[in-house]
């Protein structure tokens, strides 16, 4: 589960770097038709991910299940949210590739800004939803001792910064990159741990449990 976590990181953060470096510029349009394989590729990278959050969103739903059915019901709900509004960021990217064809054409470049735009905004929502599930998984995992409790409380510190980061930035109000910062000590820890250790045997053989 621990390289899930990781190869996420590393599809989805690849992808959006390499749209990004392709839309940083004001005339953007004009320069996709050439690059737009290249497009296409951080396209691809960043629906990867979905598979990716689909995957972990199936694989904690058992273990979080055991010990709370509502945390895992939730956990599992905003993934999905998340993995539809990502989504939903990939496809306006996509449509630029058609677009880029016509660009010269009155109004294009304004679609094109627009549906850029649509993409971060479909992100920062996205983000909230993982944040909002991501606060209740370190909950349970703070609960339940399954990993290191300061890796928990790394989480239950970072994933409400990242959720009043998106929202900031949804108003924009540009500060959820240093936002994101507190987090990345739980998103480092968790994967290393699970790769190196995994979760502790009450993870597997607890009780199922019908409360939150």
């Amino acid at each position: 589960m621990g390289t899930l976590f990781l190869a996420g990181f590393l599809v989805y953060g690849g992808g959006l770097s390499l749209v990004s470096s392709l839309v940083a510029a004001p005339d953007f349009l004009d320069t996709i038709p050439p690059l737009r394989l290249l497009l296409a590729l951080g396209a691809f990278l960043m629906l990867l991910n979905t598979a990716v959050d689909i995957a972990k969103a199936v694989l904690f739903f058992p273990i979080l299940e055991r010990h709370s059915k509502r945390a895992a019901l939730t956990y599992f709900a905003t993934m999905i949210v998340q993995v539809v509004f990502l989504s939903i960021g990939v496809l306006a990217i996509l449509m630029l590739v058609p677009l880029s064809q016509i660009a010269a054409d009155p109004g294009a470049a304004t679609l094109g800004t627009i549906l850029v735009e649509l993409n971060g905004t479909a992100y920062q929502v996205g983000q909230m939803a993982l944040g909002v599930g991501a606060t209740v998984l370190c909950v349970i995992l703070f609960r339940t001792r399954l990993v290191p409790r300061w890796i928990a409380v790394a989480g239950l510190i970072g994933y409400p910064c990242h959720v009043l980061g998106t929202i900031a930035e949804l108003f924009g109000v540009e500060i959820g990159l240093y936002l994101t910062m507190p987090g990345f000590l739980f998103e480092l820890a968790l994967p290393l741990w699970l790769l190196i250790k995994g979760f502790r045997p009450e993870a597997y053989a607890g009780p199922a449990s019908t409360t939150a």
